[in-house]
């Protein structure tokens, strides 16, 4: 590999903090490395790296002195600290190497974490997930159905801290799935709680304990569905053939066996979990057929979109009032006029 060792003399930093000209050290991971041909036909290979924030792809040409270790050495999926320099050009960022070298177990005393080159929630995940276990806690008033809710959480606690929400789209980042898992079971209980005033007589009465645990627990299926790794997300076996939906209700049913809960109270939990999608081009064989399975579906629809909204304003630079149609929702968004 490429210079064993990286002398001391620049400063670590993060790849997403470089400016333009700037010499640093840092941890990037590459994630992708093509072998390409130019106009001429001679041979170079383009290269991205990553961390969180930042995404830098260049060509390594078959004249420049690191030509061969990339073609031999550089591996996609791995970790490397390199001193670089970062170049504005016409074509993009791009980085000048110095130096590079594959990441050692001696550099986690200068800040390397396999997770740090992946993007994650603005939130504390610990603090994330004592608040959805309160919600629970003081908000489901069925003690059978709290308690089940409840250990499914606890059973899945150091996964759901890092789990995703998606491999993409929304909530696409290390501990997005309890961003997002939060934010419906919030706004869900909002909604059950004015419509379950607003409707008082409704028969049967709407239930703020199911709609509560169904917000918990519609995304559950995405521990089996998704796989992650230190270069990102994937979906799992399982996830492709059976997906996520089926595998929430799975769940379900394995830690609810054997419990003392109204059967018709479970089944309710289940339909909202198979129907949360809506529609079977979005994975639901079912449509919300019970008020509260409505209340989840559109809890959880509009804090995927609002997300989705968000990242189209955070991925393009402010050049003009509209965004592009580059997003999942393939439409443009209004930010409005630049501000002096």
């Amino acid at each position: 590999m490429t210079q064993k060792s990286l002398p001391i003399g620049a400063p670590i930093l993060a790849l997403c903090e470089l400016s333009e000209g700037q010499e640093a050290d840092f941890f990037a991971l590459l994630t992708e490395k093509q072998e390409l041909k130019t106009r001429d036909g001679k041979p170079y290979h383009r290269v991205t790296f990553r961390d969180a924030r930042r995404e830098v792809g260049f060509p390594i040409w078959c004249d420049s002195p690191l030509a061969e270790s990339c073609r031999a050495e550089w591996a996609p999926g791995s970790f490397y600290k390199m001193r670089a320099v970062l170049r504005q050009t016409t074509y993009g960022a791009q980085l000048e190497i110095k130096k590079i070298r594959l990441v050692e177990d001696g550099d986690k005393k200068d800040g390397f974490h396999p997770m740090m080159c992946q993007p994650a929630s603005r939130f504390d995940p610990v603090e994330m997930f004592a608040e959805l276990i309160n919600l629970v806690e003081s908000k489901i008033a069925n003690k059978p159905l709290r308690k089940l809710v409840a250990d499914i959480l606890e059973q899945h606690r150091e996964q759901l801290l890092v789990w995703p929400a998606a491999k993409r789209n929304h909530h696409a980042f290390v501990s997005g799935f309890l961003e997002h898992t939060l934010n419906v079971a919030r706004n869900s209980a909002f909604l059950a709680e004015k419509y379950a005033e607003l409707y008082c007589n409704l028969d049967p009465p709407l239930s703020i304990d199911l709609v509560i645990a169904g917000a918990t627990l519609h995304d559950i299926g995405k521990l089996r569905e998704l796989e992650t790794n230190p270069g990102g997300t994937e979906y799992s076996v399982s996830g492709m053939l059976i997906g996520h939906v089926l595998q929430g209700r799975d769940i379900v049913r394995e830690v609810a066996a054997g419990r003392k809960i109204d059967p018709d109270l479970l089944l309710r939990l289940e339909h909202i979990i198979v129907a949360h999608q809506r529609l079977p081009e979005w994975g639901s064989p079912k449509p919300p057929m019970i008020i509260e399975a409505m209340i989840v579906h559109h809890a959880d629809d509009l804090d995927a979109k609002l997300q989705m909204i968000v990242c189209a304003f955070e991925a393009e630079s402010a050049n003009g009032p509209l965004t592009s149609k580059r997003n999942p929702m393939n439409q443009q968004f209004y930010r409005g006029a630049k501000k002096d």
